[in-house]
């Protein structure tokens, strides 16, 4: 951002603070540490559950589907393939059997897999709510021209800064930040850092900041 508290994005500016805050700290000392290490092993229980509810929100907005439909046939399975081939690298240098690895892993989305509905189901039963959030703070972007993948960050992490308040704010930015550049577009992140810095300044927001 710049020194005047705005941020350009797509031609069209963001409110936000004074200074940018971008915390990829937890993602870089990730990647500087982790060697050899796949994605399957760096992914926390939460960040899966934040990659496949964007994955269901996503197709609740552009489908204009039910939040059962969306919960319903959403698969899994599609996500696990995604990790398939890291999967059995780690089988083969930690010569473990891929029967081994593939039943591990499951284990772990499954535990992700109820968070991630849970995010799903609190994220649109409050979405009136979260959009006016998100509308008050990008006030010269509406919310319908955003990308969609973009929008639906947005609004799983103010459900998230709104009403999963055992987890520390400032995490539940940088994760929707990572998610912005792993999924959007290059200015992704930087748009989404400005709305929900700005967010964060909203008085009363309930739950700890760090």
């Amino acid at each position: 951002m710049t020194a005047s508290g705005w941020s350009g994005y797509g031609g069209t500016k963001v409110k936000g603070p004074g200074s940018t805050r971008h915390l990829g700290h937890f993602a870089d000392k990730i990647e500087g540490e982790k060697g050899s290490l796949t994605r399957e092993n760096r992914l926390s229980k939460r960040r899966r559950a934040r990659e496949m509810a964007i994955q269901m929100l996503y197709q609740s907005d552009l489908g204009r589907e039910s939040c059962d439909k969306v919960l319903a046939d959403f698969k899994p399975g599609d996500y696990l393939s995604e990790e398939a081939e890291g999967a059995t690298a780690v089988a083969t240098t930690r010569r473990a059997s891929t029967t081994e690895v593939s039943a591990r892993r499951e284990a772990q989305l499954g535990g992700a897999l109820e968070y991630a509905r849970k995010l799903v189901r609190g994220t649109l039963d409050h979405q009136e709510q979260i959009d006016k959030l998100i509308r008050q703070q990008a006030e010269h972007w509406r919310l319908e021209r955003m990308p969609a993948v973009d929008r639906n960050i947005l609004r799983l992490a103010v459900y998230e800064f709104l009403f999963e308040t055992d987890v520390p704010k400032l995490v539940i930015l940088d994760e929707a930040i990572e998610l912005a550049k792993e999924f959007g577009t290059e200015q992704s992140g930087r748009f989404v850092n400005g709305v929900l810095d700005g967010i964060l300044k909203t008085p009363d927001l309930p739950g700890p900041l760090t």
